[in-house]
């Protein structure tokens, strides 16, 4: 079915073994680490609790990290044609457009609504919003349109048979062979439009740019104000109270806002220099990091709770913080072994709460205080 060498991605049959391992891997631990966080707003939801527009998005990024990641990186070969004579290629031509309607489909939109997440938190914190505004003015025809521009996005595709066999896996590309049984060196497009791969692949590039471009752009628009708010503190000794609250939280934010985004780059960065450099270190590279942002996600999305966990229990180190936070065991096991109770239920920390208060229209506190108590407040 295609005139491209098995194993030309990764280099050789060894290379294409050992990428699929580490990919199956890194598509199952970023499988697991969306899921805890969908059953993790799904149980405050289950039990009455308030949830916020930031954990609704981590929903919406969530559910499309685990489609792509389990349609596109966990199945992989396992979904595209046996004729490509790929490593445990069973599949066939219909698996094949399906792997790559969710290759587009998740890819396009978690990269999406990490861009949404960076958006939340500029109007939280450097314009003031309150998290009820943004989810009366902006959350709704947020979702609305992420979902139908990514729909769009995939659905073309698929329409003009656009999803082929590439490197292991079914994504965009047109499927090119032998022009009849007589041409031996001439190849034309046997199934999809060039068309529609090009329009498609430009459109999706550059919007995986733009958001990469903003989402730096973001991280370093809110360092930049919360640097400034805190200056402003110390220069004029204000604010002990809910100043330095409020500061203490963007603090906080700032710093999920700025792992978000190394996620991001950790995941997407060697995935977009194989796209344009390519070779078979660069692939190799990409399929092994890429699979692992939902697991990323998952380590961020929990780090507040974990670090409450830490300040309640002092001396706990946070491998042992993220297994008390995260472990679904409905009970607290003793040092023998044993269960010796319910499961302490664990309240989230305050900055997973996303900024109940801003920093943008507050007015300083008239009483000056002593900077060196400013500064211990703060930090």
């Amino acid at each position: 079915m295609s005139t491209v060498d098995p194993f030309a991605c990764v280099g050789s049959v060894r290379n294409e073994l050992i990428v699929a391992i580490f990919q199956k891997t890194g598509a199952f631990l970023s499988i697991v680490g969306s899921s805890l966080i969908v059953s993790d707003v799904a149980k405050k939801v289950r039990n009455g609790k308030e949830t916020d527009p930031y954990q609704r998005i981590m929903v919406g990024l969530s559910t499309l990290d685990v489609l792509v990641s389990f349609f596109v990186l966990f199945l992989g070969t396992w979904m595209v044609p046996k004729e490509t004579g790929w490593l445990w290629a069973v599949g066939n031509t219909s698996s094949c457009s399906a792997q790559g309607f969710f290759f587009s489909f998740g890819l396009f939109g978690e990269i999406l609504y990490q861009a949404a997440i960076s958006f939340n938190i500029l109007l939280l914190i450097v314009f003031g919003w309150k998290q009820e505004t943004f989810s009366k003015k902006v959350e709704k025809p947020m979702h609305f349109i992420i979902i139908a521009f990514v729909l769009v996005l995939a659905i073309i595709p698929l329409a003009y048979e656009t999803y082929n066999p590439a490197c292991g896996e079914c994504n965009l590309t047109p499927l090119w062979g032998k022009c009849s049984t007589k041409d031996e060196g001439e190849l034309c497009i046997v199934r999809g439009n060039e068309q529609v791969f090009t329009v498609i692949l430009n459109i999706g590039g550059a919007s995986i740019l733009i958001v990469l471009i903003f989402c730096t752009v973001v991280m370093v628009w809110v360092y930049l104000h919360v640097r400034r708010q805190e200056m402003r503190n110390r220069r004029y000794n204000f604010g002990i109270s809910n100043n330095a609250d409020n500061h203490r939280e963007s603090r906080r934010i700032r710093k999920i806002l700025f792992l978000y985004t190394l996620s991001l780059y950790v995941s997407y960065g060697p995935w977009l220099f194989a796209v344009f450099i390519g070779g078979p270190i660069s692939e190799s590279i990409s399929d092994t990091i890429f699979p692992l942002l939902g697991f990323w996600n998952m380590l961020v999305y929990f780090l507040p709770n974990c670090l409450k966990y830490q300040r309640d229990h002092p001396g706990t180190w946070l491998v042992t913080a993220y297994f008390q936070v995260l472990r679904p065991a409905p009970c607290a096991w003793s040092p023998s072994g044993m269960c010796a109770g319910q499961k302490e239920e664990l309240e989230d920390a305050p900055e997973m709460n996303f900024a109940k208060f801003n920093t943008t229209n507050e007015q300083p506190a008239t009483t000056p205080v002593d900077s060196a108590t400013q500064n211990n407040d703060l930090e």
